[in-house]
């Protein structure tokens, strides 16, 4: 994680920033830019990715993945009729 700090204060401060700023946000931080101006303080910060699965309505149910599906929802969901709007564009233009 990179930390800049612009102005007087010192590194513990910036520190608890970051403590700060992850546990309010329950992420990791990636870079934090600390500007002092008299009593202020200006925080600019940027997360890391957060990893997401997915979540889609398939047959009635929400999924991640198909992975552990029996043979029979599996079928279900290969014979559902899948919608696109790529031909309702071309039909608008």
């Amino acid at each position: 994680m990179a930390v800049t700090i612009t102005g007087n204060a010192e590194p513990k401060e910036a520190q608890a920033y970051v403590e700060y700023l992850e546990e309010k946000y329950n992420r990791k931080l990636e870079t934090l830019d600390v500007t002092i101006d008299g009593d202020y303080a200006d925080l600019s910060y940027t997360f890391s990715n957060a990893p997401f699965e997915r979540i889609r309505r398939i047959t009635g149910y929400l999924v991640g993945t198909m992975d552990q599906w029996n043979d029979a929802k599996s079928a279900e969901e290969a014979d559902r009729v899948k919608h696109s709007l790529d031909g309702e564009m071309e039909k608008l233009s």
